[in-house]
């Protein structure tokens, strides 16, 4: 494709995704916005499933089509299992594995251009038919030559080839969110609760970062080095002298996707368990390590089924191990944020209204201006009728139950000031693959069985820690008591020797600035006076009129040149 023949394919793509975002934000503004407000909620209500699955179905074939981000997001849409209808999840699940293929001929240039020599000298054999295709590259699998086999100890390898071209779409795409980004902040209820050009930028550093293959090397270098030893997960090794920036070489692990049930079940595993352990590395990795797959969506996550005779995980009760595969979207946890992540698992463990939200205030969700009393009594009546229920539970509750509950606490929520603080994208989408996936493992999985385990054991080391901060401040205050007689008593002895003055220039100075400025906002409001006095006086009595606009002028001098010259207080 010559250069001008992309840049117009490339406009193209800017155009169709902007006037897709630019129609659905006008149908949505329309229809839950709009309507309401005329008095035809009813109407809005009784088509919102309709139309939420035309959107779906639009949107499938508009990232299908153009591949690239649209993916991601139809990904990440697909997963919300727990919170999306299933109109939406259901329609956009297939973009996991939709993802048209390139061309065989076209990732043979890719790779040889990357890796400098041709395929059949790097590697003793390379499969033409992909094993994957994802939306920013494509997985083949291959053998390793006789001597890199003999240097890694590895033979099958699965080869990741970045699509041809894909910096230029993933540049296009970024252009179009922060367009919509824009948008956005035109929109009261959005830009009161969301930064979003500061959430695409980061989501822009993440998806630049996920196409560097060398930085994901590196990151999957780190997930295996974190878990070494853990017998519940697994992960590639990285063939360093096969990789590049768009090159990625790593042993071949593929095995059970973690959402294909029946298998599963054949291979002798106990689905409901894959999800136990599935959100105990997940907390295990937000927690422990600081460092998250923010991608766990099916097609990265395997189960492989491990031999039972004298295993580690036989031992442990268990015959699986999950093996994660891609690393080029991970999420760092700051230790500021990490403290208020576990302040708000014990809180939601414990049922502990209170706890909520302070630790939501403590991440930066609830602005610490936020009046919570209310907020506090919603929760507590959410904890006392809902809490402990799982996602098959709650789906038995009667709907006019939920609806009820919405009406009630609803618009009190809405006029918290809410926001998204920065750096949790990634993390809210971890977060939320994980719930979609264990509930469609298992649809009785209960998310407060597997948090309060967990929040046991980060109860008894916030203890530890807090022992160890009741003796520290023990001591500085003990340090700070032996001192002080000694200095109460030299600052006596100072006042009765009469060395002990107070200097008020500054404050004199800063007293007199503030009366110049309350003389000058005096004269402001005399010349609006005269000035709006005299012109109603003008129609009926000409001659005060003109007068009191000539003399406004007056107050208006000294409003704006009283004090000019004078030298500001410092």
């Amino acid at each position: 494709m010559t250069d001008a023949a992309a840049h117009g394919a490339h406009r193209a793509r800017y155009r169709r995704i902007l006037s897709f975002a630019a129609r659905e934000l006008v149908k949505i503004w329309w229809f839950e916005l709009i309507l309401p407000r005329l008095g035809l909620r009813s109407v809005a209500e009784r088509t919102r499933s309709s139309r939420m699955q035309r959107f779906a179905r639009r949107f499938h074939v508009l990232a299908v089509e153009l591949g690239g981000l649209m993916i991601k997001v139809g990904q990440f849409m697909s997963s919300r299992l727990d919170v999306l209808p299933p109109e939406i999840t259901k329609e956009l699940e297939g973009l996991q594995d939709e993802v048209p293929a390139v061309p065989f001929a076209d990732i043979r240039r890719a790779a040889e251009a990357e890796l400098g020599r041709p395929l059949t000298q790097a590697f003793a054999w390379f499969d033409e038919t992909p094993v994957a295709a994802a939306s920013l590259g494509q997985a083949h699998r291959a053998r390793l030559t006789a001597q890199d086999a003999a240097d890694t100890g590895l033979g099958h390898v699965v080869v990741k080839v970045q699509r041809p071209g894909i910096d230029e779409i993933v540049a296009v795409d970024l252009a179009v969110l922060r367009r919509v980004a824009r948008w956005l902040t035109r929109v009261r209820l959005v830009a009161d609760r969301v930064d979003a050009p500061g959430l695409i930028e980061e989501f822009a550093v993440t998806s630049l970062e996920e196409i560097d293959y060398l930085h994901e090397a590196a990151s999957a270098e780190r997930f295996r080095e974190n878990f070494a030893g853990d017998a519940r997960i697994g992960a590639p090794e990285i063939v360093w002298e096969r990789s590049t920036r768009r090159v990625l070489t790593l042993s071949d692990v593929t095995a059970i996707k973690i959402n294909d049930v029946e298998a599963l079940r054949a291979a002798g595993i106990d689905p409901s368990e894959v999800a136990d352990v599935f959100a105990e590395v997940m907390f295990d990795q937000v927690f422990t390590h600081s460092f998250v797959h923010a991608d766990p969506h099916p097609g990265n996550i395997f189960v492989t089924p491990v031999p039972s005779e004298g295993s580690e995980t036989e031992r442990a009760g268990r015959n699986f191990r999950l093996t994660f595969i891609d690393f080029g979207m991970m999420a760092e946890v700051p230790d500021n944020l990490r403290a208020g992540l576990r302040t708000l698992l014990i809180a939601v463990a414990g049922r502990d209204s209170k706890g909520l939200v302070a630790a939501a205030q403590e991440i930066g969700v609830l602005l610490p201006s936020a009046d919570t009393a209310e907020l506090e009594r919603a929760l507590r009546a959410l904890f006392a009728r809902f809490g402990g229920m799982g996602f098959a539970e709650l789906s038995t509750v009667d709907p006019r139950e939920f609806a009820d509950f919405a009406d009630e606490f609803g618009d009190m929520v809405r006029s918290l000031p809410l926001q998204l603080p920065e750096n949790m994208l990634l993390l809210i989408r971890a977060v939320s693959l994980t719930s979609g996936m264990c509930s469609s493992l298992d649809p009785t999985f209960n998310v407060w069985d597997a948090a309060e385990p967990y929040a046991g054991r980060l109860l008894r080391d916030e203890s530890g820690n807090l022992m160890q901060e009741m003796a520290q401040q023990a001591m500085e205050t003990m340090a700070v008591t032996y001192g002080l007689p000694k200095k109460i008593d030299a600052i006596i002895t100072r006042v009765d020797d009469g060395n002990v003055t107070f200097d008020t220039s500054r404050l004199e100075r800063r007293l007199d600035r503030l009366e110049g400025i309350a003389r000058r906002i005096g004269s402001g409001v005399l010349f609006a006076a005269m000035l709006v006095g005299g012109a109603l006086l003008v129609p009926s009595i000409a001659p005060l009129g003109i007068t009191l606009i000539c003399v406004s002028g007056l107050p208006l001098l000294h409003s704006v040149f009283a004090g000019v010259g004078r030298r500001a207080p410092r």
